[in-house]
């Protein structure tokens, strides 16, 4: 199994292993750890619902994450051991979520922060998997506390700032408690979004949300000075990087990674990534470094150089639909809002991206000749795209009054057939230089959720959220069957051979219907929570997969109806799913941006 994503709205999220081979990265609500050179990928399963922090001891031997949970619950941290890869404590007291974790250098503790709804600090003893003490986090006039930073040489010193406050505090582990005292700025109000601490632990930079950057000293807990003074950065500092020395490293709101002088704030270097930067993740002394932005991007940077080096990309809102192309396992295409993107299976990485700003694409097919790739969108339109290069080559206005939601191509590439939010199905023709509407069929009072075509050109079958599916002959234009039952409709496939077919959707049944009649064969549970939409058929019609609000992907017999397989991974609920031509693999999409790759079983 290996996944194409970034849960890219963490902060701090992406973090560099201490042994220089690994990074991790939270998606959903598991933890992804990923070898640098060979991009292999291992998954810490355990949490019930998104990560919305990680950390790793200084050691390396232990991987900390914490969870958001629903209001008034306990949220978890657990605690894993990196090595084996697996969770060795859950510890709970915090409710709602947990806004920041940070280990102490020689790894005796861990600190944890409370979000909003809970709004206190505990420090837990690693060896013994409890907790030693807690505190509210903030004074009572004092802002929110989000964020939570470590010495680099006591065990017992730690940090907490948020807005318009920040804290030193000292661990008393004789009477187990802990003393706060507050950081003077003078007449500055800041809201603090990252803190670094010095190597020698003397003072202490912390980031705000105006664009500037604080310096303040451990010791008397004053600040020393703060700067840019003139040109502040855009849209705040969001994640801070010291280097050995002195300079600084600074990810900001508005994209720029820029390397400052440590006494003057100047800059002296600076590069613009896509997105707003939410984590810098050093790697050994500093020579190369890695940015994480809200975009779902990582890129890594070499210092001397100070290029960036996109090494991870993917969608960031919900994906709408996968395929392959014909008779090749190698390429898929995935479609989001505003872009469709092309993706390599060997190396697991973008070939290609096409971007309508605004827009949202529901559903993309690559033409059987390989020439386009055909997309439908909410706009109305349907557009066509050259597979290599991404460039427009046609585009068909006012397809459906209320956007396109479904498109299938003939395999003779001269018709498409497409669906709208209104419930019609409309066939186009499609010549050389010259695109026509051909027939509308208008039977369904929905929308048209998935369309499938026969492989003679001559039949197809459309699925619609009023809870019917209409096989249609497409030579004469006219309903053959109709299937009626009591669900919306999110999937339609064809068996291999083409006298049955199976449907779900809402329901969470997969019905098995003759396509001679219409009439029901059978139908089998097909989930126990949870909508099912997407599934697939195996070429040789012996399995098929389905996906759904259960997140699970389950690989069925066809003939038996049994589950023989079950895939667990997605933390959002499964949009789409493909089998790949060759049965290597099956890609799952979901509603929160991820792409799955599994091993067909």
């Amino acid at each position: 199994q290996r996944l194409l994503s970034l849960a890219g709205h963490v902060p701090c999220g992406l973090i560099c292993h201490p042994d220089k081979e690994h990074i991790l990265y939270p998606l959903g609500c598991t933890v992804v750890i990923q070898e640098l050179d060979s991009k292999k990928q291992t998954f810490l399963h355990g949490h019930t619902n998104n990560v919305s922090c990680i950390v790793v001891s200084r050691n390396g031997v232990y991987v900390a994450s914490g969870q958001v949970t629903f209001m008034g619950f306990k949220a978890d941290i657990i605690l894993w051991d990196f090595q084996r890869k697996e969770l060795l404590a859950r510890l709970s007291l915090h409710k709602g979520k947990i806004e920041g974790l940070a280990f102490s250098p020689n790894s005796l503790y861990l600190m944890s922060l409370g979000g909003q709804d809970d709004g206190s600090v505990v420090v837990w003893h690693v060896g013994k998997r409890e907790a030693v003490c807690g505190s509210p986090a903030s004074a009572r006039r004092a802002g929110t506390v989000t964020i939570v930073g470590c010495s680099n040489c006591r065990d017992e010193i730690f940090v907490t700032a948020g807005n318009g406050t920040i804290r030193v505090w000292e661990l008393d582990l004789a009477n187990r408690k802990i003393c706060p005292t507050d950081c003077q700025t003078g007449q500055l109000r800041r809201v603090i979004t990252c803190v670094k601490m010095a190597d020698d632990d003397n003072y202490f930079y912390v980031g705000t949300s105006s664009g500037d950057v604080l310096k303040v000293n451990t010791n008397n807990k004053l600040m020393t000075d703060y700067g840019p003074q003139k040109e502040k950065f855009s849209s705040g500092v969001t994640a801070l990087l010291l280097l050995k020395t002195g300079d600084l490293i600074v990810g900001t709101g508005g994209g720029i990674v820029a390397l400052c002088k440590g006494s003057n704030y100047k800059v002296m270097k600076k590069i613009q990534v896509q997105g707003a930067v939410t984590s810098l993740a050093c790697r050994g002394q500093g020579h190369q470094f890695f940015v994480g932005t809200n975009e779902c991007q990582i890129y890594r940077i070499n210092y001397t150089a100070f290029k960036e080096e996109l090494i991870t990309a993917c969608h960031k809102e919900a994906v709408h639909d996968i395929v392959f192309p014909l008779g090749t396992s190698d390429l898929f295409a995935t479609c989001s809002e505003n872009d469709i993107r092309v993706w390599h299976t060997p190396e697991n990485r973008e070939l290609l991206r096409i971007v309508i700003p605004n827009m949202t694409c529901h559903a993309i097919e690559f033409m059987r000749d390989g020439k386009s790739i055909i997309s439908a969108w909410n706009d109305g339109k349907i557009r066509a795209f050259m597979p290599e290069t991404g460039r427009l080559m046609y585009m068909i206005n006012h397809a459906h009054s209320l956007g396109v939601t479904a498109i299938a191509a003939t395999s003779d590439c001269k018709q498409i057939i497409s669906g709208g939010g209104e419930g019609q199905v409309r066939v186009w023709e499609i010549g050389e230089r010259t695109h026509k509407l051909g027939e509308v069929l208008k039977e369904h009072t929905s929308a048209v959720s998935c369309i499938k075509i026969k492989k003679d050109d001559r039949e197809c079958v459309t699925a619609s959220l009023d809870g019917t599916c209409i096989i249609w002959d497409i030579v004469r234009f006219v309903r053959k069957q109709m299937i009626l039952a009591n669900t919306l409709f999110k999937c339609v496939c064809y068996h291999p051979e083409e006298y049955q077919i199976i449907t779900s959707g809402t329901d969470r049944r997969i019905g098995y219907w003759e396509v001679f009649d219409g009439s029901a064969i059978r139908e089998v549970e097909g989930s126990v929570s949870g909508s099912i939409n997407g599934m697939d058929v195996t070429s040789d019609g012996a399995y098929f997969v389905t996906g759904g609000d259960d997140h699970l992907v389950k690989l069925w017999d066809y003939k038996e109806g049994a589950v023989t397989h079950v895939g667990v991974g997605h933390s959002g609920n499964i949009t789409r799913l493909k089998i790949c031509p060759g049965n290597k693999y099956i890609v799952s999409v979901s509603a929160d941006g991820a792409i799955l790759l599994w091993k067909y079983p």
